[in-house]
């Protein structure tokens, strides 16, 4: 989907603006490639920069319910510095090394219902027009692949994926807002929870996985929410169905076990268990481009529980539906 729209702020005879991804989805850490093409309008006009930005639609929670908006998280400068003739056509191909913690928009191909967007920004003789929008399709790194392939063949299924606003105290959060997949419980947890949320913390020494459980009330108790995490590298290779249902048993045995104020050993050092996500501080930002492949993902979507549950009619055409709205509104939004 690519919206090839004039410079309003030039109007009639302006350049126009067209910007194509490279067709593979990209991953986080990972390189975003394509091209900017560039056509001359009825004069000629000094392009002063072009910039690409990434925007993500994202939930935010406040005293008066939920909300929904657009968040920019990164800017790249791509071009710029040059003349571009009337009727000249012209392209600026670009590599930009991605956030780490990008959210991760589909499964083996399914859409997961996150929506992300590159914006095409063309500055011209002090003018500048947010002229092109175009989805972003993130792949997961190898080991969340691993991660949720184990979920999803311990029993566990997707129920949904978002991004929320604010941050996760304790981590090394560095942009503002995370991303939530939510599980449905497997059936030797289901007596236990109603779900299994999992975010992931990427970063180019490895990956923080966060676990919170909304947990269900018992005889003589309400239920509550019991968050943890993990740290795990990039290219580890451990039989992760036995390593996530240690992790999930941990979370929910410990935290029957210890209370609100208990404390859950994962690898590394030990992390508390909190009853509710707390918004903390930001913490500055380290960025190397990952190395290698990592962990093999030659895993067949048939095979992949989650995946299963999104492939399902309805939410997938849902899905489709949220990400044509969003890119339709914005064109709409700007050619006004």
């Amino acid at each position: 989907m690519v919206f090839k729209r004039l410079l309003g702020s030039l109007g009639v005879g302006g350049p126009t603006v067209d910007t194509v991804l490279d067709p593979n989805p990209a991953r986080p850490g990972g390189a975003l490639t394509g091209q900017v093409h560039l056509e001359g309008g009825q004069a000629d006009f000094d392009i002063e920069h072009l910039t690409l930005e990434l925007v993500a639609r994202v939930e935010a929670e406040h005293a008066e319910g939920e909300s929904e908006g657009v968040v920019a998280f990164e800017r790249f400068t791509v071009g710029g510095g040059f003349r571009l003739a009337a009727g000249q056509r012209h392209s600026v191909p670009f590599s930009v090394t991605l956030p780490w913690e990008t959210p991760v928009t589909e499964l083996h191909g399914q859409q997961l219902g996150i929506v992300l967007g590159v914006r095409t920004e063309l500055a011209v003789a002090g003018a500048k027009d947010k002229g092109d929008l175009d989805p972003l399709a993130i792949a997961p790194l190898p080991v969340q692949e691993a991660i949720l392939e184990a979920f999803g063949q311990l029993g566990f299924g997707f129920r949904s994926a978002d991004l929320e606003y604010g941050h996760i105290a304790g981590t090394g959060q560095q942009l503002p807002f995370y991303q939530e997949i939510e599980l449905t419980p497997a059936p030797q947890y289901a007596h236990q929870v109603n779900e299994i949320e999992v975010t992931f913390l990427a970063g180019p020494g490895g990956i923080e996985v966060v676990l919170e459980a909304d947990k269900r009330g018992g005889l003589f108790s309400g239920g509550h929410d019991a968050l943890t995490r993990f740290t795990v590298g990039h290219h580890d290779t451990r039989d992760w169905n036995a390593e996530v249902d240690a992790w999930v048993r941990q979370l929910t045995e410990h935290r029957a076990a210890y209370g609100h104020q208990g404390v859950v050993h994962g690898h590394g050092a030990p992390y508390a268990v909190h009853d509710h996500h707390d918004h903390g501080g930001h913490h500055d930002h380290g960025g190397e481009r990952r190395s290698g492949p990592g962990v093999g993902t030659a895993v067949a979507a048939g095979a992949a529980g989650l995946a299963v549950g999104v492939v399902g009619g309805m939410v997938a055409a849902e899905v489709v539906d949220e990400v044509g709205d969003f890119f339709e509104g914005d064109e709409e939004e700007g050619e006004d």
